[in-house]
C-alpha cells in the first residue's frame, strides 16, 4: 500500500534525526554562491530551521523533502500528463547513456551541491568533476527538437507539474509543522554546543594570538 505524504516526512525527519548526531561544521572554506535548494525554503521555515543553522544542517533535511515531492510529482506526471512524460523519458534514456555520473548516488546530505570547490583565485584547476561531466554530455546526441504545437503543449503540462509541486509542497509544510518540536530539541542538543565550542575557541584564538611558549613571540 502506497505509504500516506503525513508518513512519507515523518520518516524523511526520523531519517535526518538518525543523520544529525554525526554532524560537524565544515573546516573548509565556505562557497559564495547560497544553496538554491535551501536559500529561503518554506521547508526549513515550517520547521524554524533559520540563517542562523549551519547550511549542512539545513541541506540534509531540505534535500528528504524534496525527494518526497519529487516523488510525487513524478507519479502525477505519468498518469495525467504524458507528452511531458515522454520527454521525460527521453531525457532518462540519454542519462543512462551516460558514462561518467559524478552526482549520481549522493547521499542526501550532499546531494544537488556543486561538484568541485570555489577556485582560489591565480590557481586554476587542471580539471574540474563538473568538466567531465559535460564533456561526456557532449558527446550523446541531443534529443529531437519539438514542433511549435508541441512546445506549446509542453508548456501548459509543465505549468500543471508546476501547480502539481506547489500544491504538495504546501501540503508538506503543513505537515512539518507537527515535527517542529523535535526538530528543534535536535538542533539545541547536537548543533548549537558544536558552535559554541566554535565561538569559545576563536574567541581563544583572538585573545592570545600569539603562542605563549612560542619565545619568538
Amino acid at each position: 500500500m502506497e505509504r500516506s505524504l503525513e508518513t512519507q516526512v515523518s520518516q524523511a525527519v526520523d531519517a535526518w534525526l538518525a543523520w544529525l548526531p554525526r554532524w560537524e561544521p565544515a573546516t573548509h572554506r565556505g562557497r559564495v554562491a547560497p544553496c538554491r535548494r535551501c536559500f529561503g525554503s518554506p521547508v526549513l521555515s515550517a520547521v524554524g530551521l533559520g540563517a542562523d543553522v549551519p547550511h549542512g544542517v539545513q541541506h540534509g533535511l531540505s534535500t528528504r523533502v524534496k525527494t518526497i515531492v519529487d516523488r510525487s510529482v513524478a507519479e502525477y506526471t505519468a498518469q495525467n500528463l504524458p507528452m511531458l512524460q515522454a520527454e521525460l523519458d527521453q531525457q532518462a534514456a540519454r542519462n543512462r547513456a551516460r558514462t561518467y555520473l559524478p552526482s549520481e548516488g549522493l547521499e542526501p546530505e550532499f546531494e544537488g551541491l556543486p561538484l568541485d570547490p570555489e577556485p582560489q583565485p591565480g590557481a586554476p584547476f587542471l580539471f574540474t568533476i563538473a568538466g567531465l561531466a559535460e564533456e561526456v554530455d557532449a558527446a550523446i546526441p541531443a534529443l529531437p527538437p519539438l514542433t511549435d504545437e508541441a512546445k506549446a503543449a509542453l508548456r501548459q503540462e509543465v505549468s500543471l507539474a508546476d501547480d502539481f509541486a506547489n500544491m504538495v509542497g504546501r501540503e508538506v509544510c503543513t505537515i512539518l509543522l507537527h515535527h517542529r518540536v523535535r526538530v528543534q530539541a535536535a538542533v539545541t542538543q547536537y548543533v548549537e554546543p558544536q558552535i559554541a565550542a566554535m565561538l569559545d575557541e576563536l574567541t581563544r584564538s583572538l585573545d592570545a594570538p600569539f603562542d605563549p611558549r612560542d619565545p619568538h613571540a
